[in-house]
């Protein structure tokens, strides 16, 4: 069988993606080897997404735009992609299991994954104090001493979020000043709970069976202290999901894939969407924009007209 349209990847890119194309009335299959919802799913609250001035669960997001999509036909597929061949006519996906998956056009919405500090102690005490989701693991933090590592929307938005379970808080930046946005920086500096250390990063997470301390140095005077704490949430943005696809696609030299305003690669027929594409603002608005333009491209791209 040959779909119109495969996206891969089920983050809100694919899921826009599916809703669109499949309304389109195009045969429409979306493949993740995980709970489709990518990121959004470790969102406990979205404030800043048009229609929702209350906030909404990342889960709910998910969940409504999955089901929206296969109201319309979207089919699902749970398998890893472990090899593409994009470059000719009719894609091929191959699956870790052995099957393939063919399309007319294909989507990718690889997503991005977590960038590591790269320091002593990060790999082995991974799951045991180390982690790189506020979400999915704060509330093992009860009265527990934090470090948040970053300063970018992420890492200081939930910085904030894990006051509800920490005792303590601790963002370190190697900036003196955050990137984050204005609102959640206000959030952050106004909560007793949390301490900023300007200009120091992490050089060592210390720890036996679990995180019991970091060793933190000052980037203007060298100085390296240690300081006791039970968790380090390590946020300092992502790296793009693009290994896989790297000798086909063409990447911009931190790897992300180059579109142009349709979403189109460097391949006819394939295009890209969300977090994995090079753009300025990586956010869930963009990636359902992304998503949207992708599968109207694509449906161009089938009827001869892109």
């Amino acid at each position: 069988m040959t779909y119109d349209v495969v996206i891969l990847g089920g983050g809100a890119a694919g899921l826009t993606a599916g809703i669109y194309a499949s309304r389109a009335r195009l045969k429409t299959l979306l493949v993740e080897k995980g709970y489709p919802g990518g990121q959004v799913l470790m969102c406990e609250n979205i404030e800043n997404y048009p229609g929702f001035s209350a906030g909404t669960c990342g889960m709910d997001l998910a969940t409504s735009m999955r089901e929206q999509a296969e109201k319309f036909g979207m089919e699902t597929a749970l398998t890893e992609i472990d090899r593409v061949d994009l470059k000719s006519y009719e894609k091929v996906l191959h699956s870790a299991d052995g099957s393939e998956i063919h399309g007319k056009t294909v989507i990718l919405c690889l997503g991005a994954g977590p960038r590591k500090l790269g320091v002593p102690g990060e790999v082995e005490l991974l799951g045991r104090g180390v982690s790189y989701c506020a979400v999915c693991d704060g509330a093992f933090f009860k009265d527990k001493v934090l470090a948040v590592v970053g300063g970018g929307d992420a890492a200081v938005e939930d910085a904030v979020f894990l006051t509800k379970y920490a005792s303590e808080v601790h963002i370190f930046h190697r900036r003196d000043k955050f990137r984050a946005q204005a609102i959640i920086q206000e959030r952050a500096l106004a909560n007793p709970k949390i301490t900023v250390h300007w200009n120091t990063v992490i050089r060592q997470i210390g720890g036996n069976e679990m995180v019991e301390s970091v060793a933190v140095e000052d980037v203007l005077t060298r100085n390296v202290t240690n300081m006791p704490v039970d968790g380090v949430f390590v946020l300092i943005g992502a790296n793009p999901n693009t290994k896989m696809i790297a000798h086909q696609v063409t990447l911009d030299d931190q790897g992300y894939i180059i579109t142009d305003e349709n979403m189109q690669t460097n391949i006819p027929g394939v295009f890209a969407a969300g977090d994995v594409r090079k753009k300025l603002l990586r956010q869930i608005v963009t990636a359902c924009a992304d998503g949207a333009i992708a599968a109207t491209a694509a449906e161009k791209h089938i009827e001869g007209a892109l």
